[in-house]
């Protein structure tokens, strides 16, 4: 029998095929989780440029910009240029997407566990581009819109889970605090997550419909729910002193007590924006800031979890794990 040449399975298995031949070393792995992670932030603000300078529909149909043009027309003005620069930069998440999976993929040893977040990454980002879709064939539903973001949270998630594990090992986690205290982090988290969902409320009843024609909104009073936002805001404020206040008390790791006290600044800078937006009449360019600071105040919060447990860094020269096989890879 004919040995099949090398060539040949770099096209079934390309990943194993550039594995074989690249080792990043640790630091670019973690600078790829940090690209996407990055990267994510940056197309969550300018989705919130998109809307709040109504460009949502400056693309009216899609995959393509119009159903004669794959780009934006000069007809489309300067709000489909806004839109179909959103649309592109998409492609730039999708890029640094691919260089975590890579990046995840060729490392030595290689870790299953960080590759799969890659892959978590790729398919979240797929399926919101899908939901953007639908977003825009039915007119900026408010529905869609919240949706569209909450999957840009989960992408946000998982990019900041990826950028913590990519410095860690793979050994079992073990806690750096008491159990009440990791009890406190998953309170804050579920209170923060209600957050986050109630700010999408507030946008799908508040004024910035996303587009200069009239879009449908939720049926809600957004000065209501804006309200109940400033509940749950609270609420967070309340329990991330009570987490750094603990952390001081049972003598926590430094960089742990560190993560605490950044929320709490995070948490401050976006209060203020907040309440000053709410009483101005909603500014474009203080939204815009505000849901910057909802995507830093959700990192914030999941690097003080994260921080509480440990888990122990690969020894030096560890054999790389089996080859799987070509449907794993």
């Amino acid at each position: 029998m004919h040995k099949a040449p090398p060539t040949i399975g770099g096209v079934f298995n390309p990943l194993a095929y550039l594995a074989a031949r690249w080792t990043p070393s640790p630091r670019i792995v973690q600078r790829a989780a940090l690209a996407a992670l990055t990267m994510t932030v940056v197309i969550v603000v300018t989705g919130g440029a998109v809307r709040l300078t109504g460009s949502g529909l400056g693309c009216d149909t899609w995959p393509k910009c119009t159903d004669d043009s794959l780009i934006t027309t000069q007809a489309q003005g300067i709000h489909g240029a806004i839109e179909f620069g959103n649309r592109m930069l998409t492609y730039v998440v999708s890029a640094a997407v691919g260089w975590c999976i890579l990046a995840a993929r060729c490392a030595k040893p290689w870790r299953r566990s960080l590759t799969k977040l890659g892959w978590a990454q790729f398919w979240i980002v797929g399926a919101n581009a899908v939901l953007g879709g639908i977003t825009v064939h039915t007119k900026l539903n408010p529905w869609s819109v919240a949706g569209h973001f909450l999957l840009a949270t989960a992408l946000i998630t998982v990019t900041t889970l990826t950028w913590q594990r990519a410095r860690e090992g793979d050994g079992a986690p073990r806690p750096r605090v008491p159990g009440p205290v990791r009890k406190l982090s998953w309170a804050l988290l579920a209170t923060t997550a209600v957050l986050i969902a109630a700010g999408t409320v507030v946008t799908g009843s508040g004024p910035h419909a996303g587009d200069s024609s009239e879009v449908p909104r939720m049926p809600f009073d957004w000065e209501s729910t804006a309200h109940v936002h400033a509940v749950a805001a609270w609420a967070v404020c309340a329990l991330a002193v009570a987490m750094w206040l603990v952390l001081r008390v049972v003598d926590a790791p430094d960089d742990t007590r560190a993560r605490a006290r950044d929320l709490l600044l995070v948490l401050l800078a976006q209060g203020a924006i907040g309440y000053v937006q709410f009483f101005t009449d909603l500014p474009e360019v203080l939204v815009g800031a505000h849901m910057m600071g909802s995507c830093l105040v959700w990192i914030a919060v999941l690097r003080v979890a994260l921080s509480l447990r440990e888990r122990p860094a690969p020894e030096a020269g560890a054999p790389a794990q089996a080859e799987p096989s070509l449907s794993a890879a």
